[in-house]
């Protein structure tokens, strides 16, 4: 069980903080649900949206009332609380806490197993602790706290103690229901590594794990159905050359096309889409063989419209990003990648941050880390323009393979606008083509 109230005041909404692209709650709900030994995973909270978040990381969700609820309300009146809701017993009760977002499976599984074992009531995550602790007395005077202060010892000479990390308690249920207290009965200790015990609880922690995850959970693979990628930034360096008569031309990496063309050819869904109204982006789209929705303002709604024309799961979806624009399509993926000079905002947001910058071979980076069947499926047709127009009334171009319903629009020139509904943006029938793909190799 997981409490997570929506009332934090360190970090408004602290559990819906991002760590490497993935909520604190939703890096819980992972880990306790990468342990065999756990039947079910129930976040307690009085907040909708960490409801939400929840039921999306496939957790089950106790509401909790608010006189349970406050500053002052203990984590263990929300255990119990949710135990007296269910339906069934458990032998086993454990508690984990978001605040700590690199938790490892198996010190739980370790933890599960020793009360399971009857070795103790209660096992706790805790770190080895060589500081020398002081307090100070009613005259502002130090006193040593569990030590002599006129005895310092080696550290290799000290015994052992132990700094609780509050990341999980592994507790005998009757014994939590009897006490109404995570600490009863034979208490043990999992020892945990330095680096799984961090803590969060303001925004100076916050900094220091996302700057952790960044180095430590690098992604070897990518693991997704489909790609979108920005353009200006992430297929470019973000920059631009300008003649004198105000024409731009930017330059692209051909590493990149070679990248795309592997999933392209593999029946991975890929589309372009940027806020960038020069037809260049739509250009490139068509060399690339992908689909494009450009002159965009509004990027997550047309992500998701894409998602669901091309019947995707979100949380198997890549995008692609560079700057602050981007930060609404990342929530919409389960799959947010930052190139590696994006904007700290986005950096902070990734799930992966790559090694190469935009316009430097990230394209290709990212694509070659999405793995692929290792007998590609047939080249797809060469695409065929078709033009929307954005909200603003500037030219948007959606390109891909044309589909029945797209029959007989125009290319993507300003002259040329057919007359689909703005408010019903259309995307080509690629997805028929990729699942088609999918399953001949599943």
């Amino acid at each position: 069980m997981i409490p997570a109230r929506g009332g934090s005041k360190g970090i408004p909404l602290k559990n819906l903080q991002k760590v490497a692209g993935i909520s604190l709650l939703a890096r819980a709900i992972n880990a306790a649900q990468a342990s065999p030994s756990i039947d079910r995973v129930i976040v307690s909270t009085d907040h909708d949206g960490i409801a939400a978040e929840a039921l999306r990381a496939g957790a089950e969700v106790a509401h909790r009332p608010a006189e349970i609820a406050g500053d002052t309300a203990t984590s263990e009146s929300a255990l119990i609380h949710t135990l007296s809701t269910l339906d069934e017993d458990f032998d086993i009760t454990v508690f984990m806490q978001c605040t700590s977002p690199f938790i490892d499976s198996a010190s739980i599984e370790n933890a599960v197993r020793t009360v399971r074992d009857d070795d103790a009531d209660v096992v706790f995550s805790a770190v080895e602790d060589h500081s020398f602790l002081w307090r100070l007395d009613d005259d502002t005077q130090a006193v040593a706290v569990g030590h002599e202060a006129s005895f310092r010892p080696r550290r290799q000479d000290r015994a052992k103690h132990f700094n609780e990390t509050g990341a999980f308690y592994v507790m005998r249920t009757s014994g939590l229901i009897e006490h109404e207290h995570r600490f009863f009965g034979r208490i043990g200790i999992e020892e945990v590594p330095p680096e799984h015990a961090r803590e969060i609880d303001d925004m100076s922690d916050l900094t220091l794990v996302r700057a952790i995850a960044s180095t430590q959970e690098t992604a070897q693979v990518i693991d997704v159905d489909a790609l979108v990628t920005d353009f200006d930034g992430v297929h470019t360096d973000d920059g631009a050359y300008v003649d004198e008569d105000g024409n731009e031309q930017v330059r692209v990496h051909r590493g990149d096309g070679m990248g795309v063309s592997r999933l392209v050819k593999s029946g991975v869904p890929m589309m372009i889409l940027s806020k960038e109204r020069n037809p260049v982006v739509t250009r490139r789209a068509e060399k690339l063989g992908v689909d494009v929705a450009q002159g965009i303002d509004n990027k997550a709604s047309i992500l998701d419209a894409w998602i669901t024309a091309n019947d995707l799961d979100p949380a198997r979806v890549a995008y692609v990003g560079n700057d602050i624009n981007d930060l609404e399509a990342f929530d919409v993926v389960g799959w947010p990648i930052a190139v590696a000079d994006a904007h700290p905002k986005v950096l902070a947001a990734a799930r992966v941050i790559l090694d190469r910058p935009g316009g430097r071979g990230a394209v290709r980076e990212v694509c070659d880390l999405i793995p692929i069947p290792a007998e590609a499926a047939e080249p797809l047709p060469n695409p065929t323009l078709t033009s929307l127009r954005s909200p603003t009334g500037h030219p948007s171009t959606l390109a891909g393979h044309q589909s029945a319903a797209m029959s007989g629009h125009a290319s993507a020139f300003p002259d040329q606008q057919p007359s689909i509904p703005r408010h019903q943006p259309q995307f080509t029938k690629r997805a028929e083509v990729s699942r088609a793909n999918r399953k001949q190799v599943s």
